[in-house]
């Protein structure tokens, strides 16, 4: 299932950015986004990612398990739990109370170790739009050349930025990469997230709305606990 999802949403990223049909620009600029804030938000687990859950008063009981395909992890002490689409500290608070039932106060720590599922679309005026896997702390300049660079009629100056955000209005920001690309001047940039939506628009940055008509409210189901039925409202 994961697998044809993906490749539903390549599919439709390269039909939406791979045709020679323009797309018109629009007068007015996207609206209904909730204001950008740079504060990274908590990571959701995902299918394939390491963690490390140490018992402090039991060290025989910490292990490194791996996110399994239905979403869930086994552990010795607490049994199988849900794992996916929770933060860490959310996972970490169930897997202390679960070890409660078999041992005394339990002391539980959570990292991870690798987080395999962390994931960006790239789409719009770039050479190969898609899902990539997200790197620690990637900028928007690195998400394009993951997509093979800028193609020549991409908008550089108004590079889009939406992020997700569970049980809220999605945030807008625009990025400039154009001095960057002629000078070497410092990018300006942001560090990426998972889930994180980078597209580089061909015209005037009004021609997103009707990307985001056409294309990314098809990718629902590639979005995680994400609604945008409201922070689209209103934008056709």
């Amino acid at each position: 299932m994961a697998l044809k999802l993906f490749s539903f949403v390549v599919a439709l990223l390269v039909a939406g950015c791979g045709t020679t049909q323009s797309i018109s620009p629009r007068e007015r600029e996207p609206h209904r986004f909730a204001a950008w804030s740079d504060a990274a938000p908590a990571y959701r687990l995902g299918v394939g990612d390491r963690l490390k859950i140490d018992y402090l008063l039991t060290p025989e009981l910490t292990q490194e398990v791996v996110v399994e395909p239905d979403g869930f992890v086994s552990l010795r002490a607490a049994g199988r739990l849900a794992a996916q689409n929770l933060t860490p500290s959310e996972l970490e608070a169930a897997v202390q109370a679960a070890s409660a039932r078999r041992l005394r106060q339990p002391i539980v720590s959570l990292s991870v170790t690798e987080a395999r599922s962390a994931r960006i679309i790239v789409g719009g005026a770039v050479q190969r739009p898609g899902v990539y896997p997200l790197s620690a702390r990637a900028s928007t300049l690195e998400a394009v050349m993951l997509a093979g660079g800028f193609s020549p009629e991409s908008r550089m100056d108004q590079v889009v930025v939406i992020r997700q955000r569970p049980g809220a209005d999605a945030m807008l920001r625009t990025v400039d990469l154009r001095r960057f690309v002629a000078s070497g001047e410092a990018e300006t940039g942001i560090a990426l997230a998972s889930e994180d939506i980078v597209f580089v628009p061909r015209s005037r940055i009004a021609e997103v709305d009707l990307w985001i008509d056409q294309y990314v409210n098809r990718l629902l189901p590639f979005s995680r606990s994400v609604n945008y039925s409201n922070t689209f409202e209103g934008v056709r």
